[in-house]
């Protein structure tokens, strides 16, 4: 794997802490941690990894605002990259409604495996340290298999 391309995954972990900080109260506890994805792909005659096995990190700036970064095995057995910010203005009956914005790599049909920018409407159900986004990625003919993802997500720490 070229070093090059987990460069900003690396670079956005090592800022996280950074970037919590300069609100005045970074707590580790807040730190949400991923085992990667589930994918249900609308093609799912093709067989496609829908069991996309990796490790993420969302840091919540505040209520509306998240960073994350992460790597995973996608649908195309290739290990990918991501990188990018929820936004998740909108929330009802304790759901949050938005999307994340980033880039992610690692798709072979989609400019050749290198970074490409996403917006993805995303769902966001959280309790005390148990949660779950959920996320729509369109079909792009012939260079990205479209889904719905499910992203078990887990903090550490005593949340009231």
């Amino acid at each position: 794997m070229n070093s090059l391309r987990t460069l900003p995954v690396l670079s956005i972990a090592l800022l996280i802490p950074g970037l919590a900080s300069a609100q005045d109260s970074f707590d580790l506890k807040n730190v949400w941690i991923n085992p990667g994805f589930y994918s249900a792909h609308f093609d799912g005659g093709k067989g496609l990894e829908n069991v996309n096995q990796g490790l993420g990190f969302e840091y919540p700036l505040n209520d509306t605002y998240r960073v994350t970064a992460g790597t995973f095995r996608n649908s195309d057995r290739r290990q990918s990259n991501y990188l990018g910010l929820y936004v998740l203005p909108i929330e009802f009956y304790g759901v949050k409604f938005g999307a994340v914005v980033g880039g992610f790599d690692g798709y072979p049909n989609y400019r050749n495996g290198n970074w490409f920018p996403a917006i993805l409407p995303v769902a966001a159900i959280e309790g005390k340290n148990w949660g779950l986004n959920i996320a729509y990625v369109p079909t792009i003919k012939n260079r990205l298999y479209g889904a719905v993802t499910f992203q078990l997500k887990y903090r550490f720490g005593n949340h009231e």
